[in-house]
């Protein structure tokens, strides 16, 4: 099949933004700029659910959170360094 000369790529200003701005690879940035229309990108990347975030919780919350996960050493943990273990565990 012959090789088409256009671009796939639904918004090449913003492409070339990420590209030469950012320093994105071509794929990410082709990703990102075929994502969504204008109007609709201000949602994309955003996570669902309805759960607080962890700031948001308190400390024994975010021990028995902890425990669930199987971590260890959380007993001793202040409430920032919980929050920092339960986000990057």
């Amino acid at each position: 099949m012959a090789e088409q000369n256009r671009s796939s790529v639904k918004d090449e200003e913003l492409y070339e933004k990420l590209r030469d701005e950012q320093g994105y690879s071509k794929e990410k940035a082709a990703r990102i700029a075929n994502s969504a229309n204008r109007e609709g990108r201000s949602a994309q990347g955003k996570k669902g659910g309805s759960s607080p975030q962890y700031e948001d919780w308190t400390v024994e919350e975010l021990k028995d959170r902890a425990k669930e996960l199987d971590l260890t050493g959380y007993s001793d943990m202040t409430k920032d360094e919980l929050i920092d273990a339960l986000r990057n565990h």
